[in-house]
């Protein structure tokens, strides 16, 4: 199989049944209209893939939150970070 082709092929999938409401399902109809989406299975994956990365963005930020203090970021911690940043893009 050609490199540019080994991209598109997805790995298996199972199926999993949902009942919705009218309003729902008229809302994802409208979103797989609107939003370009081929079905509406990609538009529920695509909810939730977005709803894993919030969780796993909520999981980060009460990880940041419950460890230990760091040294205040004040102006000088920015302009450390500029140098180094700057220092490795002049490598």
């Amino acid at each position: 199989m050609p490199v540019f082709a080994e991209c598109a092929v997805l790995p298996p999938m199972n199926t999993m049944n949902i009942s919705l409401p009218d309003s729902l399902k008229s809302f994802v109809d409208e979103q797989v209209a609107r939003r370009g989406y081929g079905t509406s299975s990609e538009s529920i994956r695509e909810l939730i893939r977005r709803d894993q990365d919030w969780l796993n963005l909520r999981r980060l930020l009460l990880d940041g939150a419950s460890s230990a203090q760091a040294d205040p970021t004040d102006a000088g911690y920015f302009a450390d970070l500029r140098d180094r940043v700057r220092g490795r893009s002049a490598k």
